[in-house]
């Protein structure tokens, strides 16, 4: 009976993550396409204009892999999608995460269309971005530097997992089991123009 009742309750503290960041803003980059206008006249200099970085946007992956799940006191991986609307790719070598009191909210399915009871964001859920600090806007390297293909219709997302990348605290509520989060927007991602695009789906993560 004692054994039946230990598994009940470990069962109970898993926790299903499922991500959602808001669209998160390229830093200032002043890479992109050469547009040249080029005098025809003897002695004539060329002028060149470098273009600019358009936001990418990185969104939730509609139905998940389970992947490693949270459970209070651990961290789980989070799976999106990054689009990226320039006709030319984009890679992305760091972000910049909100506090570690900005926390996600809950949802019931995968679908992130109905809010989980007693799990939001203000409830707090506890669940955080791992290695956020307590101030928001603080950097983190990925481990590997992510390229998403150039596509002027955003019709070519670049589907990635970053591995251990949510955190739940132990103080977690019991009305997160089995549910779904809506991850904190990002404050921002550290970008450039160009690269040879990465394959989808990648994995990546930060790790401090």
């Amino acid at each position: 009976m004692r054994q039946n009742e230990t598994e009940t309750r470990s069962s109970r503290k898993r926790r299903l993550v499922a991500a959602l960041i808001g669209a998160a803003l390229v830093s200032g980059v002043a890479y992109g396409t050469t547009n040249w206008i080029v005098g025809i006249t003897g002695g004539s200099n060329g002028e060149a204009h470098s273009g600019s970085v358009s936001n990418i946007s990185i969104t939730a992956v509609a139905s998940p892999a389970a992947g490693n799940l949270l459970y209070p006191g651990g961290s789980g991986d989070v799976v999106v999608s990054i689009s990226n609307p320039n006709p030319f790719p984009v890679t992305i070598t760091a972000v910049q995460l909100p506090s570690n009191a900005t926390y996600a909210t809950g949802y019931t399915t995968s679908g992130l269309t109905t809010t989980q009871t007693g799990c939001l964001a203000a409830t707090p859920s506890g669940v955080t971005w791992s290695y956020a600090t307590g101030s928001s806007g603080s950097s983190h390297t990925l481990t590997a530097s992510l390229t998403v293909a150039a596509s002027g219709q955003s019709d070519n997302p670049l589907a990635v997992t970053l591995t251990n990348d949510a955190s739940m605290a132990t103080s977690s509520p019991a009305a997160c089991e089995s549910t779904y989060f809506s991850m904190p927007s990002l404050t921002g991602v550290t970008a450039s123009a160009g690269g040879t695009a990465t394959t989808s789906p990648a994995t990546d993560s930060w790790t401090s």
